[in-house]
């Protein structure tokens, strides 16, 4: 049989699948109560039926009527979809009057059940098929030889029938009765675990089995949305050809492109490390918005940038990049430069680089501003290793091209030199150091490269002032040692002679 590719219409999951579906296959979608199968399983039908595909459901634990009323809520329209209800009325169930004395239930049940399905197919013809739960049926077999037989003799009878089907289980049912995995052509698991620290629930898909294709192994994020299912593929990105560098990146600043030799090359990667309120996303966006305004109308520009903004407010962000006349607000209006702001709380690192694919790859974003990499650790820790996921991102970012500024914070003021916390610096292009120092009985704030991979910088230290009139770097601080300790000495000018 060829390889029909079927999409799913729950996005991501093509991804997953390289491709989709692969038609007139049986697919086990396995997960506890709760994580989603039901409406995995009916937004994969929907999807089917606005393409013309005939589709039918067939429930045996949920009353139909049960499971209209809890879909309600996504707004979707089922009549298009054959609902078969096989549940177990109370009758038969043995709650009333037709309790059975003589007979276990499973005796009784079993056949007409079974033959309810075969029948719901053959009559209606259907091309896809989702049976809710196949858990039901192994409770009403008689012995687990009998239900592996049937379960075999079901999913060949499907997969005859020009069916694809998704057969819902319950993953504690699968390690007990492992015939079931052997049945089906593709197993699709659902998962959902309580964070321990945060204790909220993080939910999951996971591919484990795909028979005639392969896919993308692993945990792929997953949403139920008001729109359904969504699901964020967890990506690993590939290092691709260094970009080269097309323009220099001014800051807006003489001093500043001075002490770079010119500011940032494009394409490369810039952590603005030091500690709070030094002026570290004020530079940032020093960088952003220049690069937009004035100068010559041939130097190659920026085509928009985006901000990440894991701490602040965009109103807060706004108001302080006007506060030292950096016309921040006039960029966002004409759409030069966006500002999304994360909720570090809530976002999946996987959401994360998709959102950030999207700005680069449909938004046309060649600039990318992430502020802070503490609030995305924050954000990120739940997941696995945070650092492996930034690793990700910059990869992706680097081989697109993209010229990014990440924003670090290091919690101490002044003493040892530490350019971050995180093990982070080899990521980097490029480091611009920003800290506090003491001269004179006043704090002042210093800037310096301490990393340029792409071209050479001035080794030494300024003074960085940022008031009403913007941001300003001075010359050299000359007759000063140890500035990086944040308490200098003075050094005695010996063109002078002697020692003052």
């Amino acid at each position: 049989m060829a390889d029909q590719r079927i999409p799913t219409s729950i996005p991501g999951l093509d991804e997953v699948l390289h491709g989709g579906l692969i038609r007139e296959h049986s697919y086990l979608v396995v997960g506890d109560a709760g994580t989603g199968k039901t409406i995995f399983s009916l937004q994969w039908l929907r999807g089917g039926v606005g393409r013309g595909e005939k589709s039918l459901y067939i429930t045996l634990a949920e009353p139909a009527s049960k499971i209209k009323q809890n879909v309600a809520g996504f707004g979707w329209d089922l009549n298009q979809i054959e609902l078969v209800d096989l549940t177990i009325k109370g009758e038969q169930a043995g709650l009333g009057l037709g309790e059975y004395h003589i007979f276990p239930p499973s005796d009784v049940e079993q056949n007409p059940v079974w033959r309810g399905i075969y029948e719901a197919v053959r009559e209606r013809r259907p091309k896809f098929v989702v049976i809710d739960s196949v858990t039901q049926l192994r409770y009403l077999s008689a012995d687990e030889y009998q239900f592996r037989k049937q379960i075999l003799a079901l999913v060949s009878f499907l997969n005859e029938s020009g069916c694809t089907s998704f057969l819902a289980f319950e993953p504690s049912e699968l390690e007990r009765e492992t015939s079931v995995a052997l049945a089906v052509d593709g197993i699709i698991r659902l998962r959902m675990h309580i964070s321990p620290s945060r204790v909220i629930g993080l939910r999951s898909v996971q591919v484990d089995k795909l028979r005639g294709s392969d896919f993308m192994s692993g945990l792929h994020p997953m949403r139920i949305t008001s729109d359904g299912i969504h699901i964020y593929p967890h990506r690993i990105e590939e290092a691709g050809e260094p970009h080269p560098a097309e323009f220099m990146l001014s800051s807006g600043n003489k001093e500043l492109d001075e002490l770079l030799k010119g500011g940032l090359e494009s394409g490369t990667t810039t952590i603005l490390t030091g500690p709070a309120g030094v002026g570290k996303s004020t530079l940032a966006a020093q960088f952003m918005v220049s690069n937009f305004l004035g100068g010559d109308g041939d130097r190659p520009r920026l085509k928009r940038a985006v901000f990440y903004a894991f701490e602040e407010s965009i109103n807060a962000i706004t108001i302080r990049c006007a506060g030292v006349g950096i016309p921040l607000k006039e960029l966002l209006e004409d759409g030069s430069v966006k500002i999304v702001r994360v909720n570090a709380m809530k976002l999946y690192p996987d959401e994360l680089l998709e959102m950030v694919r999207n700005s680069v790859e449909q938004e046309s974003c060649d600039l990318l501003v992430l502020d802070s990499l503490r609030g995305y650790q924050l954000a990120m820790e739940e997941f696995g290793s945070s650092h492996a996921h930034l690793h990700n991102l910059v990869t992706y970012l680097s081989r697109m091209g993209v010229t990014t500024i990440l924003i670090n914070e290091v919690e101490r003021i002044t003493g040892d030199l530490m350019a971050t916390e995180h093990q982070i610096s080899h990521l980097a292009d490029n480091i611009i150091l920003m800290r506090y120092s003491e001269q004179d009985s006043r704090v002042i704030k210093i800037i310096g490269c301490l990393k340029k991979r792409l071209g050479s910088f001035e080794s030494e230290l300024r003074e960085l002032n940022i008031s009403g009139d913007g941001v300003r770097v001075s010359r050299k601080l000359g007759n000063l040692r140890g500035i990086l300790t944040g308490v200098p000495d003075y050094v005695p000018d010996q063109t002078k002679g002697g020692v003052e």
